[in-house]
């Protein structure tokens, strides 16, 4: 099952993290504030960013992903999907409980 790490301006993550809750594309979305340093068009930039750990499923991860490229406002979203090898059995449930299993 995997979390999916994507990066997001301040003004819009909460937004993001919200919808993907509510349309049951991630069970949880942990929200943390970073600086990014990166090169963008040839010049160095440094931004206030938030990043997203979006804990989903693999069966919603695809949908996860375009939904984030549709409502993201960056040209290149960052969105990399991290695979757990180890992870508590519970949470798993839980996890895909929160995804898959509708109101």
């Amino acid at each position: 099952m995997p979390t999916v790490y994507i990066t997001a301006p301040p003004d819009r993550a909460d937004e993001l993290a919200e919808r993907l809750v509510d349309e049951r594309l991630a069970a949880c979305v942990n929200r943390l504030s970073t600086t990014s340093t990166y090169r963008w068009e040839g010049e160095i930039h440094h931004d206030d960013e938030v990043v997203l750990l979006a804990k989903t499923t693999d069966e919603a991860y695809d949908d996860l992903a375009d939904r984030v490229r549709e409502l993201h406002p960056y040209d290149v979203p960052c969105i990399e999907r991290f695979d757990e090898a180890d992870l508590l059995e519970s949470f798993a449930e839980w996890r895909a409980e929160s995804v898959d299993g509708g109101d």
